[in-house]
């Protein structure tokens, strides 16, 4: 049976009349025919779209949950969360987090509109807690003369407190790869380094899906994370193998399907704002 054949056979299968004169190998419709069955309204759907309004440059969504728009740290909160130094110790704050421990309003100042990080005042928790989403957020590290490596302007996103995008000036300044800027801490190293220089404002935008776990505290799917570094796809679906581990491998530690975020105090002036997150 010959190509144009089969697909004459495919076609009147599928519904449609039967096809004429074959052009460069193409079918020709007879328009006309097919007017009297609309057969393309077979694949047509018919739903409810949500109705979104975008937000105006440097402002969040009509659905966005707003963390922060240069007003105060009323939506944030203290929180031992956000360590990372070992999965073990991140399960201990987890616990406490289970049981209702209050540490306290935040205390990082408000400067300019801006959420200034690295006055040893520890981690600062969102009061609300997210599982998917849509994270954006806009940070900047200040010209630090003298320094380098993992001491130029580190911070951290916490998604969930436990899983870190590492925030760090990685405009030629060198470090391991897999805790650059954009990096998932020492899991996956981003796919380019789009930094800015130290002193411009940088943005992330990232697609988390939470992990599942089963009703006897199994993993059933892990995490995954897209993010986009100055709009460019940094990583993209990666696979997280378990919480931000500084020391020792990574492993999934059963948790609720909704965590609070978490910015990180690593002694650093690192400056954030326009935090907004979508649920997804």
């Amino acid at each position: 049976m010959t190509t144009a054949s089969l697909k004459r056979l495919t076609a009147i299968a599928c519904g449609l009349p039967a096809l004429s004169v074959f052009a460069d190998g193409l079918p020709q419709l007879d328009w006309e025919e097919l007017s009297k069955t609309n057969p393309w309204e077979y694949t047509e759907l018919h739903l409810e779209v949500p109705v979104v309004t975008p937000g105006e440059y440097g402002s969040a969504p009509s659905d966005a949950v707003v963390l922060f728009d240069g007003k105060d740290l009323s939506a944030w909160e203290k929180t031992p969360f956000g360590e990372g130094v070992a999965v073990d110790r991140t399960e201990y704050y987890l616990k406490q987090y289970e049981e209702g421990a209050d540490w306290g309003a935040a205390t990082w100042q408000v400067e300019n509109g801006e959420i200034v990080a690295g006055q040893k005042q520890g981690a600062i928790a969102s009061r609300q807690a997210f599982g998917d989403m849509q994270l954006h957020i806009e940070w900047q590290v200040p010209v630090l003369e003298g320094k380098r490596g993992q001491e130029y302007g580190n911070s951290g996103i916490f998604l969930m407190g436990m899983y870190e995008v590492q925030v760090l000036n990685s405009y030629q300044n060198e470090t391991y790869s897999n805790g650059q800027a954009a990096s998932i801490y020492k899991q996956h190293s981003p796919l380019a380094n789009a930094s800015r220089a130290p002193g411009e404002w940088q943005s992330f935008d990232m697609i988390f899906t939470a992990p599942r776990f089963s009703e006897k505290g199994t993993l059933v799917s892990p995490a995954q994370l897209t993010v986009l570094h100055n709009g460019v796809l940094v990583q993209h679906n990666a696979v997280l193998q378990g919480p931000t581990a500084f020391i020792g491998e990574p492993y999934y530690i059963p948790h609720p399907p909704k965590l609070p975020l978490v910015l990180q105090d690593h002694d650093n002036p690192v400056r954030y704002r326009n935090i907004w997150v979508r649920e997804l």
